[in-house]
């Protein structure tokens, strides 16, 4: 599904404007993204969680040469679905 898709499912469900569900999509999206930057996690009840995650520098490969290379440390994006979401998908 894409972004424009998610939108007017939105719109369709909440009986609201195409316009304002991609506000809404938006804001929340907006709004993700800083509690993320900050450092906070986000959980939505039945839906799943959001977190960031430190991931460890580690030695690779490039697969072009196999020449060894140091990846270094990052912050990575985690999501851990809810139990609702879980049982919906199965």
């Amino acid at each position: 599904m894409t972004k424009t898709e998610l939108v007017t499912k939105m719109a369709e469900k909440a009986g609201i404007s195409k316009a304002n569900a991609e506000k809404a999509l938006k804001a929340f999206m907006e709004s993700v993204q800083e509690a993320l930057a900050k450092g906070d996690k986000i959980a939505l009840v039945g839906f799943g969680t959001f977190s960031i995650a430190e991931r460890a520098a580690r030695e690779g490969r490039n697969p072009k040469t196999g020449e060894k290379i140091t990846i270094q440390a990052c912050k990575v994006v985690k999501f851990k679905p809810g139990n609702e979401l879980k049982k919906v998908v199965k």
